[in-house]
């Protein structure tokens, strides 16, 4: 199980908001604000039965102070990158993962710019590592506020896993569903690939593959990413490149593990 929540901020980006929050459980969107609507709301039924308005009121307050914090972040990035202007993209994402059966947790924190990784949190050591040179500047500040970095700490490894709990048990018809893919296998012409499409799958964690007389097939095949549907559910798709003869010669399988 996992709770994570994702800040893009953005500049020079026409119609888009310059800042966006989005909270997920489970790859499940249950929060979005964003710096036009300049509201948190919920995206799921549960979360708007369980949290009264006083709740959506004080986190709007505290994403706001936020939206502000993280457009003076992107405007710093780009002096420490010697850019002036134009398209630029900032993205942090942070929260834990929880393993029901081991009891496992982890806690994450990253921090991008561009398409690159600028900074990780280190919860085992309670440090920032610095992924490039521009970000050593951000890691010593950061370091030398030790409430700071203890109250993160304190947060990854034991506040968020109470949370992700807590959603959990919240929204438990939803989340902690089971639901079975419907399989399709396609073909263009006779030539094209055969593509094995699973799909109306929750939760995400479906393993799709082709196997060829019995044993798994890696050669000609290209496999696809793991899709949200409309519906919260998921669909993802594997293509075999075989020809006619080799398909009527051999036995080729589809299999979708859940």
């Amino acid at each position: 199980h996992s709770l994570r929540y994702f800040y893009t901020t953005s500049s020079e980006i026409p119609a888009f908001p310059e800042f966006v929050d989005m909270g997920m459980v489970n790859d499940q969107v249950i929060s979005h604000y964003d710096s036009i609507t300049k509201r948190k709301v919920p995206k799921q039924s549960w979360m708007e039965t369980f949290f009264d308005q006083q709740y959506w009121d004080s986190t709007t307050e505290n994403l706001k102070s936020a939206e502000s914090i993280f457009k003076t972040n992107i405007q710093i990035a780009q002096k420490r990158f010697n850019q002036t202007g134009g398209i630029h993209i900032s993205q942090d994402m942070y929260g834990c993962t929880w393993d029901d059966e081991t009891g496992f947790t982890e806690g994450f924190h990253h921090i991008g710019y561009d398409g690159q990784d600028l900074l990780t949190f280190d919860v085992k050591t309670a440090t920032w590592i610095a992924l490039v040179p521009q970000a050593l500047h951000s890691k010593m500040k950061w370091e030398m506020d030790l409430s700071g970095i203890k109250s993160k700490k304190s947060y990854l490894t034991q506040d968020c896993i109470e949370w992700l709990k807590k959603y959990l048990d919240y929204g438990k018809t939803t989340l902690q569903r089971t639901v079975p893919p419907s399989v399709s296998l396609l073909q263009k012409t006779p030539s094209s690939p055969v593509t094995c499409h699973a799909t109306g799958f929750y939760p995400s964690g479906v393993m799709v593959f082709w196997q060829k007389d019995g044993q798994e097939q890696h050669e000609d095949v290209e496999n696809g990413e793991t899709l949200p549907n409309d519906d919260g559910t998921f669909q993802k798709s594997t293509h075999l490149t075989v020809t006619p003869e080799e398909w009527k010669n051999n036995k080729y399988h589809c299999v979708v593990q859940l």
